[in-house]
Parts: structure tokens; C-alpha cells; sequence
């Protein structure tokens, strides 16, 4: 009896413990090795695409990328376009991303390392695939026991800025509803809600 109460409440004392957070390379390595796995498996392409979409919906924060995408822009914007672009931004953002990871075939991950800055973490990683190696780099951010990705350079290009210099452009030449119309077209079959 004594010693099932000792084994008892050692098992709560170890359920009850606080579990430590993922450092932003071990939670980065997670996603990606997910990813892997979801590319190398059997599913359709289709079916591949949700999954990954699922999976880094969770990990990128396309909502701060919309905005820092947007820039200057971004208070032109009425507070239902806002709501509307962040929606399209985020389909946009996992589309360009999600299908660029799919063209490697059996992607592999080398994970190089972490740098802390005072609110962020830079984690370093690289896509090998048997032609080509691409250095990228994610921007984190804590979010609860997990890091959301803010920020993503690949080859020291950074995609919110690229995407950010393409939406400056078409600026330039339309007006908010233009641009919401044609981003709406490409890719607003999962935000008519917005």
C-alpha cells in the first residue's frame, strides 16, 4: 500500500511539473520535420497542401506579416479592408510558401542555429534537396508555450518585404478596392468570410 501511494504520487509530482517551453530551434525543427514528413507521404498534392497549410497556419503569424507587408499603406486601409487583405494576405503567404516547400523533392532540414535578440529569436536553417541548398531564416516571437514565426528570409531575401515591395506597386496604380478585388480573385476561396 505504501509503496502504491509513493509510485502514485511520484506520477502526479511528474504530471503536475511544469513543463518546460520548446527552445525556437527545437519548436522550428517540430514544424519543419512535420512538414517533411506531410511532403514525403502518399496523400494527393491537394491534400499535401492542406495539411501543410493546417500546420504552418499555426506557426506563421501572416497576420504581423500582412501589416508590415501593407507598410505606410496599412492605415489607408478602412478596418474591414484590414480585416479582408490579413485574410488574402494569410492565403497568399501560405500558398507562395506552403507550394514552394512542396516543388523540393524530399526536402531535408540542417538546423544551424539560434540567435536571441530582446523580444525575438532568429533561427537559422537550411533546405537541402539534390540539386540546391537554400539558406532561410525564421524571425520568432513567444506565443503562450510555443513561437510564432513573424518573419521569413530565404537566401537573404526577406518575403514579407518582397511581397510588401509587389503590393507597394500594384498601390501605385489601383486603389484598396482594386487590389482586394484582385487578391480576392487568386485567392479568396477560403476568405469570403472576411
Amino acid at each position: 500500500m505504501k509503496r502504491r501511494l509513493s509510485i502514485l504520487l511520484m506520477v502526479w509530482l511528474l504530471l503536475a511539473a511544469p513543463v518546460k517551453a520548446a527552445t525556437p530551434l527545437d519548436y522550428t525543427r517540430m514544424i519543419l520535420e512535420q512538414a517533411r514528413t506531410l511532403v514525403a507521404g502518399n496523400q494527393t498534392h491537394n491534400q499535401k497542401l492542406a495539411a501543410l497549410s493546417s500546420l504552418f497556419g499555426s506557426f506563421l503569424d501572416t497576420d504581423a506579416m500582412g501589416r508590415e507587408a501593407l507598410g505606410q499603406h496599412w492605415s489607408s486601409f478602412t478596418s474591414s479592408q484590414q480585416k479582408e487583405f490579413l485574410a488574402l494576405f494569410r492565403e497568399l503567404l501560405q500558398r507562395t510558401y506552403v507550394q514552394k516547400l512542396l516543388l523540393f523533392q524530399n526536402p531535408d532540414f540542417i538546423y544551424a542555429g539560434q540567435q536571441f535578440t530582446a523580444n525575438s529569436a532568429i533561427v537559422d536553417t537550411k533546405i537541402v534537396t539534390p540539386r540546391d541548398q537554400f539558406d532561410v531564416a525564421y524571425t520568432l516571437i513567444p506565443a503562450g508555450d510555443n513561437w510564432r514565426a513573424t518573419a521569413i528570409k530565404v537566401e537573404d531575401v526577406s518575403l514579407t518585404a518582397n511581397l510588401g515591395s509587389q503590393l507597394n506597386d500594384l498601390l501605385a496604380r489601383m486603389t484598396v478596392d482594386d487590389l482586394l478585388a484582385l487578391m480576392r480573385r487568386k485567392y479568396g476561396n477560403n476568405s469570403a468570410e472576411a
